[in-house]
């Protein structure tokens, strides 16, 4: 394989640079295939790295920003004040060639706000969109895009949508042919709004797309579909819906299980018998939410992220960049506007 090179925001979060250089510290101790650029203020960053000894090693060289994009800061603030930022650095690496992705726990809106003007999107894409992997009931995962990157979308958009999350899926799980479908708020073909129904007709149409038809919120974990296509508002609503759902059962059961030394020591002996069968479905495993349609990999790692899921965060980028995802989403988007022509 080709060695990668990966830029590092490595001020954003809401737990701190010593998160991310735990991260990287973790993730070079079992490979060494990559280059590090890690973007920040040096003052702050270069004593992590000799706590971590890396602050001379070879994989990794410490660039340095004076600013920092702050986690409640407005997008559109971040994008005309702080040019220097680890955020714009780090893009700005990756927009001259000179990191194959990126990858940044920060600001959300800021993040796609400066990816957007700073790589531009691909020949072809009208917008890019964010997309996250959720686990599914066969054991594998499914991708749920977009997830807050645009609002509303027209039915030629969510098309798109359908176009590169399939790409997406082939690249990162290997599958020749991803199932795709779209959340509605039925199965019928009579359901749903005239944006929705359009965007199904459009994907039934093409060859270039193994759409499946609609989906429903209760099958999201299902696995009947490999990519769920839905606007951003629609999107962000079910992950946050299905987050906290998730905290609500683990809370209850913990409250449950801990009210008696005998649930205590029944939830202990089952934790240790299935740690195996639980091991798929922690959080940590699905960090990395891939902002995809652009001129290179951006990968978004959850704000709240400690140093295993942000480790995650950045084999995701790994993958992407090692199978050139921006490249093949562009020559498949190009299959489709000559099939459209």
């Amino acid at each position: 394989m080709p060695e990668i090179t990966l830029a590092i925001d490595a001020m954003g979060g809401d737990n701190g640079p010593s998160i991310v250089i735990e991260a990287l510290a973790e993730y070079i101790s079992s490979s060494k295939s990559c280059q590090f650029l890690v973007v920040g203020q040096q003052d702050i960053i270069l004593p992590l790295l000799k706590q971590f000894q890396l602050s001379e090693h070879p994989q990794v060289k410490l660039i340095h920003a004076d600013q920092v994009v702050e986690m409640n800061e407005k997008p559109g603030q971040a994008l005309r004040s702080k040019p220097d930022s680890s955020m714009s650095v780090a893009l700005q690496l990756l927009a001259k060639g000179e990191a194959d992705a990126m990858v940044s726990g920060g600001n959300t809106g800021a993040l796609m706000a400066k990816a957007y003007f700073q790589l531009k999107t691909l020949p072809g894409v009208l917008r890019p969109a964010l997309m996250a992997a959720l686990p599914n009931a066969r054991g594998g995962r499914s991708y749920l895009l977009d997830l807050g990157a645009n609002a509303s979308c027209d039915s030629e958009t969510l098309f798109q949508f359908g176009v590169m999350g399939s790409v997406a899926a082939q690249v990162i799980e290997s599958s020749a042919s991803p199932k795709v479908s779209l959340l509605n708020m039925g199965e019928e073909d009579i359901k749903g709004n005239d944006v929705v129904k359009n965007a199904a007709q459009r994907l039934s149409a093409s060859e270039h797309v193994n759409y499946r038809g609609f989906i429903e919120g209760n099958h999201l974990f299902s696995g009947k579909a490999d990519v769920i296509v839905c606007d951003g508002f629609v999107g962000n609503i079910a992950l946050k819906s299905c987050e906290g759902l998730a905290t609500l059962i683990v809370e209850q059961m913990k409250s449950a299980l801990m009210s008696h030394w005998m649930y205590r020591w029944f939830f202990r002996f089952l934790q240790k018998r299935t740690q195996k069968s639980w091991e798929p479905l922690k959080p940590d495993h699905y960090n990395g939410a891939s902002l995809i349609g652009l001129r290179g990999v951006v990968i978004k790692s959850h704000g709240s992220a400690n140093s295993k899921a942000f480790g995650s965060a950045i084999k995701q980028a790994v993958t992407e960049a090692h199978a050139q995802l921006p490249e093949r989403i562009k020559d498949r988007v190009e299959s489709v506007l000559l099939e459209q022509h």
